[in-house]
């Protein structure tokens, strides 16, 4: 009905990407992993968990979920598209202590569960469990983010974001 009122609905130009696990924040640059460190995959944020509940930063669209597990790729309202990759080197982990609560086309609201996973197992297999939160269009937004603190999933603001 209000289409009809006021015409075609505008996509918001801003949006808040909250925290998708309880840990540290910290610099995407501490990442000891240079697709990461070196901004390769596009800007971003890291935290080190502290548990493996890893929840949606935003409301919107899940675009994938690797079949491993390990990472998840979002679009939120403002079309920013978002990777969370959970520990690195985990996707030689094939899977094993992931396990995924959302499909590619779910819909999703901040703080909904994506993915848990056993921390340490990650921690024993993987080369670290720090899991960086990446915008993967920087080139369409401009993307302010937060560093060194405690976060909380789902409740803590890490980035916010401007449509360019």
């Amino acid at each position: 009905m209000l289409k009809k009122l006021f015409g075609k609905q505008h996509k918001p130009t801003e949006e808040i990407i909250y925290a998708v696990v309880d840990g540290k924040l910290v610099n995407i640059e501490q990442v000891p992993d240079p697709t990461f460190s070196q901004k390769m995959m596009g800007d971003g944020v890291a935290i080190i968990p502290v548990n493996g509940n890893v929840v949606s930063p935003v409301d919107g669209e899940v675009l994938q979920v690797f079949p491993t597990k390990h990472a998840v790729g979002l679009k939120g309202k403002t079309g920013v598209e978002i990777l969370i990759h959970i520990g690195l080197e985990t996707v030689g982990m094939q899977g094993e202590g992931f396990e995924a609560h959302v499909q590619q086309g779910s819909k999703v609201k901040v703080g909904d569960p994506l993915v848990t996973f056993d921390l340490a197992l990650v921690k024993e297999k993987a080369n670290d469990s720090i899991t960086p939160i990446v915008i993967t269009n920087n080139d369409l937004v401009d993307v302010t983010v937060e560093t060194e603190k405690d976060v909380q999933g789902g409740r803590t603001e890490i980035m916010s974001i401007k449509v360019k």
